[in-house]
């Protein structure tokens, strides 16, 4: 289905709102063969309450601009008394900036700023060039990096979802469509109207596709289910370190730069503890401060892997500066997931300790260091390790270990020989300790079961259970 449109149509709505109905999403960005000139502004707001410092924040901003590779001409942090309601920043900075766009023909101009969509087109309009904000640049990367169909559809659902909020009154082809036939038809839809409902057509469809993909992946997943391996899941900021640690656990081959959002699909393995243990783990997509909710909201499948985890390992990259700020942002997308630490234990992985550098040479250790760090939320246990050196990942792996046998339930139950058939599901969703020769009842369990297979289990067996 294509969108409806007039000769008369201004070139300033496919430059401001990147409005596409194919399947095939469109990139807010031109895909060329050279690289889009483009400057960073960092708007620093005096009143805005951050976390962040505002060189810290570009800095990231500028990884993100990077994780596309786009050519950078410069980067501006610009001191904020008030947002303006039609343009985010004052006057004075639009006149600077539109000086430099038009002396160093910039093509594109990212805002670290969530824009609306009136300040965007007013922006567009004075700069004469793309204007991209926070969330368009992330989604503009996580379409890039999308592999798995379910990741494309889940970036296109949220791709639509922010077009959807991107129709405004910006270009000339606003009369109504006239309705019914010959010439005595009603007023119509408004050309706004039609593309969102268009919109919203497609957003059903992908809502639909994305359904099916989901059934399918739950069926791959039931066998692995119906296996009492714990499900371990890697979560943590971008480019924390997540697939290192991963492929280092798992002599795995998943993508591991020092870039952001390096890692999108979520990838599993089985591997083995050092005790002979068999767990699956997780590696999953990372998180990043002012992630979109629509983005949250379309990998929510994605992220199963997270809300069905026996163990969250919290990934910390401990050598950045800021790693407090990072690591509370993770705590609360996964408070957003309905993560309850008090039902799934935390451990903290601080990775990149080979980074850390004293402040000064007769100043404290790195242990002294490492000590004065803490854990952010409720947490199980923490670890430091050295994901590209290896160092502190055999005391991962003890951890895990200890934590999964921490957090799981010993029970004694009694299998009547009329019931035989449960000793099947025993085996394939607990870990038997014991078992004792039948007798005239039935047969005796000793079982480990894991919080994941915790309910089902007490509800299967319920009345068959013995004090322990």
């Amino acid at each position: 289905m294509e969108a409806m449109t007039t000769k008369s149509q201004s070139p300033q709505r496919e430059n401001a709102q990147g409005v596409d109905f194919h399947l095939k999403r469109k990139s807010l960005i031109d895909q060329q063969h050279t690289r889009t000139r483009a400057i960073l502004i960092c708007p620093d707001h005096y009143h805005k309450l951050q976390k962040r410092s505002a060189n810290v924040r570009l800095e990231e901003f500028t990884g993100l601009a990077e994780a596309i590779n786009l050519d950078i001409i410069f980067s501006e942090i610009i001191k904020l008394r008030e947002i303006k309601p039609a343009t985010y920043i004052g006057g004075g900075y639009v006149d600077q900036i539109t000086q430099r766009v038009k002396e160093d023909k910039i093509e594109l101009v990212l805002v670290d700023a969530s824009l609306s969509p009136v300040q965007q087109r007013n922006l567009e309009t004075r700069f004469s060039a793309k204007v991209l904000d926070r969330t368009a640049l992330i989604l503009e990367i996580f379409g890039d990096r999308a592999v798995t169909r379910e990741g494309v559809l889940q970036v296109e659902l949220a791709h639509l979802n922010y077009q959807k909020g991107r129709l405004v009154r910006s270009w000339t082809h606003l009369e109504r469509q006239r309705g019914g036939g010959g010439f005595t038809g009603g007023p119509g839809e408004t050309q706004i109207e039609s593309d969102r409902r268009q919109i919203q057509e497609q957003i059903v469809k992908l809502e639909k596709k994305l359904e099916k993909v989901a059934k399918t992946r739950q069926l791959h997943r039931a066998p692995r289910d119906a296996v009492p391996y714990p499900i371990v899941a890697l979560v943590g900021y971008t480019n924390a370190g997540k697939s290192s640690i991963f492929n280092k656990i798992t002599n795995a081959n998943v993508k591991a730069q020092d870039l952001l959002f390096a890692t999108l699909d979520t990838t599993v393995r089985r591997t083995t503890l050092p005790h002979g243990r068999d767990i699956i783990l997780s590696d999953t997509v990372g998180f990043i401060a002012d992630l979109p909710t629509d983005l949250i909201a379309s990998f929510r499948a994605t992220l199963e892997e997270v809300i069905q985890a026996d163990i969250i390992l919290h990934v910390r990259d401990i050598s950045s500066d800021d790693n407090i700020a990072q690591a509370q942002d993770v705590m609360a997308v996964l408070t957003s997931l309905g993560i309850d630490a008090n039902e799934t234990p935390i451990i903290e992985v601080w990775n990149k300790i080979d980074l850390l550098q004293k402040p000064h040479e007769d100043a404290t250790s790195i242990t002294d260091l490492l000590n004065s760090i803490n854990t952010i939320g409720q947490v199980e246990d923490h670890v430091s390790v050295s994901a590209v050196k290896g160092q502190g990942v055999d005391d991962l792996l003890e951890k895990i270990e200890t934590c999964l046998a921490k957090s799981a339930k010993i029970f004694s139950i009694i299998v009547p020989h009329e019931n035989s058939n449960d000793i099947g599901w025993i085996y394939s969703h607990s870990e038997v300790l014991e078992r004792e020769e039948p007798d005239e009842i039935g047969t005796k369990f000793v079982v480990r079961v894991q919080p994941r297979h915790n309910s089902t289990f007490q509800i299967k067996f319920s009345g068959r259970l013995l004090a322990s």
